[in-house]
């Protein structure tokens, strides 16, 4: 895929992973970036970056779980500035705690932004494009779409559900032309994992590889986008030996006395 001269709108692109892709997009020739978040001072920052790139930055200051300011908002970004090429979905929230100590008002923000927001915003894309009879959807997964990680269940749980939904519609859009593309990020090194207790023996790998990861990856029209070789190795193991893999994740995963006393939500988040 060749993404110069191309309009793409991003969501959560006002730090992290969404800020990367933003910022390596301008890099390769993106035209115009219709950037999607919840901090209008994040977000006029990012779009100042990628203005001096030489690339055009459009910004929306949204709360992607207002269904009817995400429909307006989506419309008017369409009538005012024509049709967009990629949608990425990147915007997420998680929260870190144990299963058994988890907040329901927090399981119900992982639902809301990681799986309605998405889903909704990508409805509103897809129509769209599907008149026209192309376009591109990235939707942001995880690592931990691949393999659950203990004190991250929900979390787990949207993730593996994105990657659902990505291939049934890969199969379903694809008459109209439209490529559906998960990315698989690992431990990012972004405000999400400040303070997180990390998974023993992950290293983190920094947004611009993830962001050159997802530019690579269109380039070769690859369905899914793992980052690093961790990722590859682990992806490996869960096919090749999903109960030791199972028992790697928990001996790894962050189950300390402190784990089980306190809790620290993480925000990935426009």
């Amino acid at each position: 895929m060749n993404i110069q001269g191309k309009t793409a709108l991003i969501t959560g692109a006002s730090r992290g992973i969404g800020r990367a892709i933003a910022l390596e997009l301008a890099h390769h020739g993106i035209k115009r970036l219709l950037l999607v978040a919840r901090n209008p001072d994040k977000l006029r920052e990012v779009a100042a970056d990628v203005e001096s790139l030489g690339v055009e930055a459009v910004i929306f200051t949204l709360d992607l779980t207002n269904t009817v300011a995400v429909n307006q908002r989506i419309s008017k970004a369409w009538r005012d500035h024509g049709p967009v090429d990629i949608l990425v979905n990147c915007a997420g929230v998680a929260h870190q705690t144990s299963f058994l100590r988890a907040s329901f008002n927090e399981v119900q923000a992982e639902l809301s932004v990681n799986l309605m927001a998405t889903y909704q915003i990508t409805r509103l894309m897809a129509r769209r494009m599907a008149n026209r009879k192309q376009g591109t959807i990235v939707n942001v997964s995880s690592l931990m779409g691949k393999i659950a990680a203990p004190t991250m269940a929900t979390y787990s749980a949207t993730k593996f559900a994105l990657l659902g939904f990505t291939q049934a519609l890969r199969g379903e859009l694809a008459p109209y032309n439209i490529r559906v593309v998960a990315l698989l990020p690992s431990l990012t090194d972004t405000d999400m994992v400040q303070g997180l207790d990390w998974f023993r023996f992950m290293a983190p790998v920094s947004p611009k590889k993830v962001a050159q990861s997802l530019v690579k990856g269109l380039q070769k029209n690859s369905p899914e986008i793992l980052v690093g070789w961790q990722s590859y190795l682990a992806v490996w193991g869960q096919r090749l030996a999903p109960g030791l893999m199972e028992q790697l994740t928990t001996i790894f995963a962050p189950l300390s006395q402190k784990t089980r006393s306190s809790k620290l939500s993480l925000f990935r988040l426009s």
